[in-house]
């Protein structure tokens, strides 16, 4: 069990090189337009895009490819629910770079969107479906906290403090993933997709998305 979860800790780890502090998830152009300026509004913003948008839909296909659902037609879905063409190749760059980095802890996985990979590589361990939508999606938040401290910029103690009060969001989201079905899928984070849009045709930026 402790090797295990040491392995999947690996994975979601910064370390592991998937890229994702290249990404925003539109986060650049909702602090460039003014939606996030502070540790509040980038707690509001993450804990929607957690409860109500991609961080829900992530986990529950990453949930259902665990559960050993057929991942060709969870990775149709997957890609069928980016909102933009950045969004599209947020998931599938990270997917492609977690398959080939999964092989030097010896799993052999075919490429596919970010939370399908993880859930399949993540079969064979012996974790709870939720600890792994868990720690999944505790990487994800920190990957746009560290954007944010960056981005805003924030303080790095004011970064920490919006990640530790994301903690019960990030708990009970995982919670219900675990167990949720793919056609239970649904979102309600405009501004976050309004954002990722617009962040295709900034001028200048730092972010991939």
């Amino acid at each position: 069990m402790t090797a295990d979860l040491l392995t999947l800790t690996q994975w979601l780890s910064p370390a592991f090189p998937v890229g994702a502090y290249a990404y925003s998830h539109g986060l650049e152009a909702a602090v460039l337009a003014g939606d996030v300026t502070d540790a509040a509004s980038l707690q509001e913003w993450l804990g929607d895009v957690l409860a109500l948008g991609a961080g829900r839909a992530d986990a529950t296909l990453l949930s259902a490819a665990h559960r050993g659902e057929d991942c060709g037609a969870l990775s149709d879905t997957a890609r069928a629910l980016c909102a933009s063409r950045e969004r599209w190749a947020e998931t599938m760059d990270q997917g492609r770079a977690f398959a080939a980095a999964a092989m030097a802890t010896g799993d052999d996985i075919a490429a596919m969107p970010y939370p399908v990979a993880v859930g399949v590589a993540a079969r064979r361990l012996s974790l709870a479906t939720e600890t792994v939508a868990a720690l999944y999606l505790h990487g994800f938040t920190s990957t746009l906290v560290s954007a944010a401290v960056r981005f805003v910029p924030l303080g790095q103690s004011d970064g920490q403090g919006v990640l530790s009060r994301l903690h019960p969001v990030i708990e009970q989201v995982a919670a219900e993933a675990a167990t949720a079905e793919v056609a239970d899928i649904a979102s309600a984070v405009f501004a976050a997709d309004i954002a990722a849009m617009a962040h295709e045709t900034l001028e200048v930026r730092i972010f991939r998305t």
